[in-house]
């Protein structure tokens, strides 16, 4: 019996010896933080969330008569993104989009210096001049849309096209 274990496992050593080898090498490239398709990540002291890992989008502007976004937004999933949404106080305007909101992971969002961390959003709605400023990430591909409530037109919206 003890004869037949001692073959069984020398046979076994040397059929699979990549994995072993294998999983050396994968050790490795995760310490040194690269990536299965040879890219270097290096997401920094404070992980995808510093400010270092974000990218600032073109801001959304919620004004009587005048365009949401100048133009469609690509984001890649995984990204983390920032976008200040502006209101001159014309008139009370919102932008809503729970699709949008149920796609993107909420990091923040700061009205005068007030961070608040929320579990989830629908909507942000102002009643007077100010501005608001919303980081998230991209989850879920695919194309969704922020638009002023009530409106139909092509310029009362922000069309976002995760990837």
């Amino acid at each position: 019996m003890t004869r037949l274990l001692t073959v069984s496992t020398i046979a076994l050593g040397l059929a699979f010896p990549a994995f072993a080898d294998d999983d050396d090498k994968a050790k490795a490239k995760a310490e040194a933080g690269v990536h299965e398709a040879g890219a270097k990540f290096d997401y920094g002291f404070s992980g995808m969330l510093a400010r270092d890992n974000r990218t600032q989008l073109a801001a959304l502007t919620l004004a009587s008569g005048k365009p949401v976004a100048a133009a469609e937004y690509k984001l890649k999933s995984g990204g983390y993104y920032r976008i200040d949404i502006n209101s001159d106080g014309s008139q009370e305007l919102a932008l809503s989009g729970g699709d949008f909101f149920r796609a993107v992971w909420v990091d923040e969002v700061i009205i005068n210096d007030i961070e608040l961390r929320p579990m989830g959003m629908h909507s942000i709605e102002f009643d007077d001049a100010g501005t608001a400023s919303v980081s998230f990430v991209a989850i879920v591909p695919g194309r969704y849309t922020l638009s002023v409530p009530g409106s139909s037109g092509e310029t009362q919206r922000a069309v976002f096209n995760i990837q």
